[in-house]
């Protein structure tokens, strides 16, 4: 047989080899495919200088080379932590605060897509959801502030209001897509696609008909009540004039570690994980198909929902119309993450050093904005692609036990043998 004809034989070998990796074996992988993702955009990084026009740089054969390689990966990486290795370095430096900015939205929009993921579904519409989910949160609080009262009170009631709001915003917003497909056989793909788009439609019309601040030209509602935005903890956390709290970390973290019980220790999370993984097996052990579609894309709009809500109590105090990709984004960190809830909190802390290190080198080197932009999408493709093909062979490879033999050593017949059996009569034995 020629190398052509096994080439099908070993990529469904590569496939299983993905699939069955060890936790150990996976995180060497990402960090594998981290140093080439570095070796490959390094190299594009450099060859572009080569063309760039600049005063100075590095002369090779006649040649001047730009760009420094070296300083944008420092700057991509150490300048998204504030320069840590230089003097007078402080862990509440307006760097670091972007990046956990970036990776709190990050973990809950990379809970939204994980939790469909889980259950075989896909979930392209979280970024609808959290726009949908923010919007509601905005209008909540607006109108609560005028019936609760200032201060103390009123942050310990708006805040959990606002961010309840923007998850039932958000679930019911993610139930219709999961209506569709349990009850229309609409594919979820499309309708979470089609539904990003009316998201932006529904919410700018009901902004501009009702909505709208009037005391400002731009497209935004009127801003919450600044007891209502997430604070900051006194003394060990980042300034308020920062637009990042410990306390909405601490609640990604406590959530994330929440949806991972969820899908371990309780009976929804068992039927959630096994209509994934074995719709038939699920099917036959009593899980409500239908039920658990519709359940488990509410509750993925609900965290979309969540980080929307955040995105409006702790950054902007206010929904503005131009909602960032924070949703599109999600779905690179669940992916990188191989959809495990635990491992969402590591990617998207990655995702937020590569936006905010992407700011740290505009600023401190002459890189153009749009080199940058690709030099992080190597990174993220070459780390994204192992989890993505591992994924792909969840669902299209055979991935069970090995064969078991019978007792007097010969191996047990599959439904095939089964059906030739009976068709040829039963063993006399």
């Amino acid at each position: 047989m020629s190398s052509d004809s096994d080439a099908p034989g070993r990529i469904r070998r590569l496939l299983e080899r993905l699939v069955r990796a060890s936790a150990m074996e996976r995180i060497a992988i990402s960090v594998a495919a981290l140093f080439a993702a570095v070796l490959v955009g390094g190299a594009f990084v450099f060859v572009s200088g080569g063309v760039a026009s600049c005063r100075s740089g590095l002369d090779i054969a006649g040649v001047t080379f730009c760009y420094n390689p070296m300083q944008v990966f420092y700057e991509l990486f150490l300048g998204a932590l504030g320069n840590p290795l230089q003097g007078g370095w402080s862990p509440t430096n307006l760097s670091l605060a972007k990046t956990l900015q970036q990776t709190t939205l990050l973990i809950f929009a990379g809970l939204s897509v994980a939790v469909a993921f889980r259950a075989g579904l896909l979930n392209i519409g979280t970024q609808g959801q959290l726009v949908i989910g923010g919007f509601v949160t905005a209008i909540t609080v607006v109108f609560a502030e005028s019936i609760v009262p200032g201060g103390l009170v009123g942050m310990l009631v708006l805040i959990p209001l606002g961010v309840l709001a923007g998850a039932i915003g958000g679930g019911l917003y993610g139930a219709i897509p999961g209506a569709l497909k349990a009850y229309a056989d609409a594919n979820e793909v499309i309708t979470t696609i089609m539904l990003n788009f009316v998201a932006v439609g529904i919410t700018s019309t009901l902004l501009s008909w009702q909505f709208q601040d009037n005391n400002s030209t731009t497209a935004q509602t009127a801003p919450v009540p600044e007891y209502a935005e997430v604070p900051t903890i006194p003394y060990i956390g980042f300034d308020e004039r920062v637009d990042f709290s410990l306390l909405a970390l601490g609640f990604a973290v406590v959530l994330m570690l929440g949806i991972a019980w969820l899908f371990s220790r309780t009976s929804f999370g068992y039927e959630l994980r096994t209509s994934g993984i074995q719709p038939a097996a699920a099917a036959y052990g009593g899980v409500d198909e239908k039920r658990m579609t519709v359940a488990t894309m509410s509750l993925s709009g609900a965290l979309g929902g969540v980080a929307g809500a955040f995105w409006v109590l702790m950054v902007h105090g206010r929904w503005l119309k131009n909602v960032p990709s924070i949703g599109f984004d999600g779905i690179a960190v669940s992916v990188l993450a191989g959809s495990n809830p635990l491992g969402v909190g590591a990617s998207a802390f990655l995702f937020g050093m590569l936006d905010s290190g992407k700011s740290a080198i505009g600023s401190a080197t002459n890189v153009p904005p749009d080199l940058v932009g690709i030099f992080s999408g190597l990174i993220i493709l070459f780390v994204a692609m192992p989890e993505f093909f591992r994924m792909i062979g969840t669902r299209y490879v055979d991935v069970r036990s090995p064969k078991p033999a019978r007792a007097d050593g010969g191996s047990v017949p599959d439904d095939n043998n089964k059906v030739a059996d009976e068709s040829g009569g039963e063993d006399d034995a």
